[in-house]
């Protein structure tokens, strides 16, 4: 048995380079999955653990170092994400603050309610101390300020309303603060009052001008083609979405081709090999310098250079900066003369994105680009042994561009499902009808126009971008108009993403019988989706809205206010609907200002309002009472009044197979970690008995 074991292992050897980033990504994922924040003595655990495993390397076998190190690299990425969270630390407000708010413009785009939202930094508020100030504020414009007034690196002054950045929805849900701490994102609020310029741009350092000259070139793509066809184009060349309609971006997202939008591996590749093919092939024209010059060097150069400005200049964010290194190394290796799409290159890709922002392991963006590329590069490893021979010449690039669809399509799709709750049915469809184009015409016109603007010939390249985007807006909108376009789905447990990801990486990378294994990984976790189910009864953390699951969905106790907690359930329940609908449900017991849900032989009330408080007997027969006000009179029954809220966060009702009302809380979900300021003790999941 030993001696198997040993084969095994020693024939891994020529793939082990593959493994590091899925070991990186365990100890990543182990520190965030932590219930508390590792302190110190765990931090120098993990290093002596890693002394012991430096000393163990001197002392085991060959076939079972890659074990040891499998377990170092582990732990090293447990380090960096602990000091990747220590290193963006920044003050978060503490409390709901109104009042002047001071800042440089350094982000300008739109929230999900289509109002124009500004980021700013040098941030000053009034009465607060420059260390309990936070380094980014993120402000949402009501009214009828328009997008044009503001600009890059300008210095404004608003009156409005601030607040931390909010808990999860629910608990175990999508944790904003900590998406926040990593933007360094210290309050988010709105303004409803005028916004005055206090000092003009003055953009001296070199990443306020390179924001100033992304929002030049998105005003003037929106000036040359109007409408949504601007907006798109101004996305895919600039990354600024803030000219595109709701309506557009939902149409895009149901026929799953919303990435074309960010500026991502496809718009990356397209550009850098556009360029690099008319830089190598208008060197070969020259005879005298295709038979001197390294012209695929030259070419390959020429296009990471380009890769770079264009990164730099759609603003450095996470989901490109990922593929700007996964052609960068694709492009190195054309400079070394290796070759240039393996699993190798995306292992080292993977690597320097995991080591540079470990925090992008948690998002989608992360996950859908690297599984869709590795999922890619697999099938097509394994169609080299197939004989295509008999298969015309003429429709191989056809049958490429369908099989690529095809494997990104289900690559990407648990990732998107789990991530939106949402699959789209006719999303091959769409991207057979919409990527070529992209490639061919779209891409390549944007290069054409941004070559010819110096000399006043723009239109020429921004009229065939127009045709093309107006095309793959028609065909959004006409595969997402379809009956049953998009089906919604549960939101999965946490475990379920881990599992599918480790059997299906271990399906590719495992060399022997062995990796069939992977298979029934990856099957055990869609075994355990399937069996996913949904709080019985959900509170938000204000206490102002509930939501019981019934016979037709979930109930929630209002048709308005609480819209954003209120879609959240509803999208993770796999029934999106409008709020008023959920609302007309029957389930609930309403009288007045007071709700009441029932959970077998228990009942949970939720009263808004002073006046109807004050009116409340006791708990009104009640064995939970949800309040939205402050609450010092003594009751008889569990009370989570606002103060309390505050402290635990959203709650989540279930009955225990014994009939017992168990109370789960975000706060003991989520933990104490550094982004949500918790040194409490967390309040442990409650069980309610009857005696």
């Amino acid at each position: 048995m030993r001696q198997a074991v040993s084969d095994a292992l020693l024939a891994q050897r020529g793939g082990l380079l593959c493994w590091v980033p899925l070991c990186l990504a365990l100890g990543i994922g182990w520190y965030f999955a932590q219930g508390h924040e590792p302190g110190q003595a765990a931090v120098w655990a993990g290093g002596g653990l890693i002394a012991c495993l430096l000393v163990a390397l001197r002392f085991v076998s060959v076939a079972y170092r890659p074990v040891v190190l499998a377990l170092l690299v582990a732990v090293l990425g447990a380090g960096i994400a602990k000091y990747r969270t220590e290193a963006v630390a920044a003050p978060t407000l503490g409390f709901r603050y109104y009042g002047a708010i001071e800042g440089r413009v350094v982000n300008i785009d739109r929230s999900a309610s289509d109002v124009t939202r500004l980021t700013l930094d040098s941030v000053v508020l009034e009465r607060m101390s420059p260390a309990r100030t936070p380094a980014r504020v993120r402000v949402s414009i009501h009214g009828d300020q328009m997008l044009d007034n503001f600009r890059p690196g300008e210095v404004l002054i608003l009156t409005g309303h601030l607040s931390p950045p909010s808990g999860p929805a629910e608990p175990g849900g999508f944790d904003f603060q900590r998406h926040a701490w990593f933007l360094q994102l210290g309050a988010v609020g709105y303004t409803r009052n005028p916004v005055l310029r206090l000092e003009s741009p003055d953009v001296p350092d070199a990443r306020m001008r390179i924001f100033a000259l992304r929002m030049a070139i998105s005003r003037a793509v929106q000036d040359a083609i109007p409408g949504e066809p601007g907006a798109f184009a101004a996305a895919i060349m600039t990354g600024d979405r803030s000219g595109m309609g709701q309506a557009s971006l939902a149409a895009l997202r149901a026929s799953n081709l919303a990435h074309l939008l960010a500026i991502s591996g496809l718009h990356m590749g397209l550009l850098t090999g556009f360029v690099f093919a008319v830089i190598r092939y208008g060197l070969a024209l020259v005879p005298w310098v295709a038979l001197r010059w390294p012209t695929k060097k030259i070419a390959a150069v020429v296009a990471l250079l380009v890769g770079a400005f264009y990164l730099a200049l759609s603003g450095g964010n996470v989901a490109t900066e990922r593929a700007f290194i996964m052609v960068a190394v694709v492009l190195v290796a054309v400079l070394l003369g290796r070759r240039a799409l393996t699993l190798r290159a995306v292992a080292i890709a993977a690597v320097i994105v995991l080591v540079w922002q470990p925090e992008a392991l948690t998002g989608p963006g992360f996950q859908m680009s690297f599984s869709a590329t590795v999922g890619l590069i697999a099938v097509f490893r394994g169609l080299r042994k197939v004989d295509l021979t008999r298969v015309p010449r003429w429709s191989r690039p056809a049958l490429s561009v369908f099989v690529s669809s095809l494997v990104a399509g289900l690559a990407t799709a648990p990732y998107a499902a789990a991530h939106f709750n949402m699959v789209s049915h006719y999303g091959l469809i769409a991207n057979l009808l919409s990527v070529p184009l992209m490639g061919v015409l779209v891409m390549p016109a944007a290069v054409l126009a941004t070559c010819l603007a110096p000399l006043g010939l723009d239109w020429i390249g921004f009229a065939l971008m127009e045709w093309g985007l107006r095309w793959i807006l028609f065909v959004a909108g006409f595969v997402a108009d379809q009956p049953g376009a998009v089906s919604h789905v549960v939101a999965p447990a946490k475990l379920v993403l881990p599992l599918l990801t480790l059997g299906v990486l271990w399906l590719i990378l495992w060399q022997g019988r062995l990796r069939f294994a992977g298979l029934a990984v990856a099957a055990l976790a869609f075994v355990t989706w399937h069996g996913s189910t949904r709080p019985a009864l959900l509170v938000a953390e204000d206490g102002a809205l509930i939501g019981l699951m019934g016979a037709q969905g979930r109930v929630l106790s209002k048709p308005a206010g609480g819209s954003f907690v209120a879609g959240i359930w509803l999208e993770n329940d796999g029934a999106p609907v409008a709020q008023q609908d959920a609302a007309a449900r029957d389930g609930l017991l309403r009288d007045g200002r007071a709700v009441t849900a029932v959970l077998g032989d228990w009942r949970v009330m939720q009263v808004s309002g002073k006046t109807a408080l004050a009116g409340l007997q006791g708990c009104g027969g009640a064995d939970v009472l949800v309040i939205n006000q402050t609450e010092e009179t003594p009751r008889p029954c569990q009370v989570y009044d606002l103060p309390r809220l505050r402290q635990t966060g959203a709650l989540a009702f279930d009955l225990n197979a014994s009939g017992d009302l168990v109370i789960v809380t975000a706060q003991s979900a989520a933990g104490n970690r550094l982004w949500n300021g918790r040194t409490d003790t967390p309040e442990p999941p409650i069980v309610l008995t009857r005696q």
